[in-house]
């Protein structure tokens, strides 16, 4: 394709992320007279909501991952493109890119967030985020190198430190995490290390606010920490990490201890790609949009998922960044690009809460449908369902099945392997 021509009559509709939102974008503008280019620096989709399992050995993470190019086979009217965008030049209506400059005529931007370490290098340097799969495979390997490191090593302080596990942050992500470490410790620890019993390991989750899974319902929120101290984990709320660096942790409630794994759970950020001056930002660097998720200063550049914030009397911090919101604006948005390019009137987007579901643990979750709250094995069942089904690809959901239906009964998982070991001092992946 010509990257830097668009087709005359042909509007040119970009897409920047593979995520949610741009997936549903790009899937709703099939079969009509719109050229669609996606572009992602990877070139699969990732169901970022089971990450948390790839980190614990629980899946593979090919089972999370689909390619884009098998999710969009047949739509004639797409094109994805490997690359990583350096640049919106809105003036030009161009984006640098590594693969060279691209020309569009409509812009979304679907980017995401990352890990937001509220502007502390110490922490941003030494603990462990989450956010995608080359992350989640990352905690996996230092999880179980620190594993092997504490079977051998002979100083007492290393060995705590190394079976110590701090989580920082009580939303779904932190608490699911949280959870499955529990699960690790009363199911796998002294049966694939013996030599070491529960107690020596032991699982800290520390959130910043009064409650866990503070969108979540009081009721949810009250039993899935009693669902996680059941489990021997310890809670801290209205607590904060201080100082971490590499193996003294510091809390701003006295609490001073040593660990070699804390992971990062606490918060976002949204992804903006340089470039886009005009557009304001608010509270977590998301980008502010207006109700059809025009970013506010621009006319033809849309932005909608984790990476935009639409302000209303109701949110006054912008809907919240889960992937039913990213889907839902991302069906929105396709169409109302259809109706701006027809020279119609575009529809203010409405957010269709579905409820909210979070697993602590086996047999275990809290679950929020409307005015519906229940919590344990039903809440459990129905967390797994929901997230079977929306995997891209059957081979996916298939596979995913059969591995929870193996886990449970094994109590046990296949897929803790180190096939790539993690630098802890150098932050980074290493040979093994």
């Amino acid at each position: 394709m010509d990257l830097l021509n668009t087709t005359a009559g042909v509007p040119r509709i970009v897409i920047i992320g593979a995520g949610f939102g741009g997936i549903q974008v790009a899937k709703n503008l099939k079969n009509t007279p719109v050229e669609v280019v996606l572009l992602d620096k990877h070139n699969y989709h990732t169901f970022q909501p089971l990450l948390y399992q790839v980190a614990m050995g629980a899946l593979e993470g090919d089972s999370i991952a689909f390619p884009v190019r098998r999710i969009f086979a047949g739509q004639k009217n797409f094109t994805f493109l490997m690359a990583a965008v350096q640049k919106i030049n809105p003036e030009a209506n161009t984006l640098h890119t590594n693969i060279g400059d691209i020309k569009y005529d409509y812009l979304v931007v679907a980017t995401g967030a990352n890990t937001n370490f509220f502007g502390s290098e110490e922490i941003e340097h030494h603990a462990m985020p989450m956010k995608n799969l080359p992350e989640a495979l990352n905690l996996r390997a230092l999880i179980l190198q620190n594993l092997e490191k504490a079977l051998i090593t002979t100083d007492k302080e290393e060995r705590q430190a190394l079976l110590t596990f701090v989580v920082v942050g009580g939303g779904p992500t932190g608490v699911e995490l949280s959870g499955a470490l529990a699960e690790m410790r009363m199911h796998i620890l002294c049966k694939d290390y013996p030599g070491l019993c529960l107690d020596d390991m032991k699982v800290l989750l520390a959130e910043g606010k009064p409650e866990l899974l503070a969108a979540m319902s009081e009721g949810a929120s009250c039993k899935a920490k009693q669902f996680l101290i059941d489990r021997g984990v310890v809670v801290k709320n209205s607590v904060h990490v201080e100082h971490y660096d590499g193996l003294t942790l510091t809390i701003d409630d006295g609490t001073v201890m040593k660990t070699r794994n804390v992971f990062w759970a606490a918060g976002v950020r949204g992804e903006v790609p340089e470039g886009m001056t005009l557009a304001p930002l608010t509270r977590g660097t998301r980008v502010k949009t207006d109700d059809i998720s025009r970013v506010d200063g621009y006319h033809n550049i849309f932005a909608i998922g984790d990476v935009a914030a639409m302000i209303t009397p109701e949110l006054p911090e912008g809907l919240p960044g889960v992937a039913p919101v990213a889907m839902q604006q991302g069906k929105h948005l396709a169409k109302n690009l259809l109706r701006i390019i027809k020279g119609e009137a575009a529809v203010p987007f409405k957010y269709f809460d579905k409820g909210t579901m979070a697993t602590v643990g086996r047999n275990r979750a809290v679950a929020d449908i409307g005015r519906l709250h229940f919590q344990g094995f039903f809440a459990w069942l129905l967390w797994m369902f929901v997230h079977l089904l929306s995997l891209a690809g059957f081979s996916n959901k298939l596979i995913v099945f059969f591995s929870w239906a193996i886990n449970y009964f094994n109590k046990d998982s296949d897929n803790r392997l180190i096939v790539r070991g993690f630098d802890t001092v150098k932050m980074q992946v290493e040979d093994v």
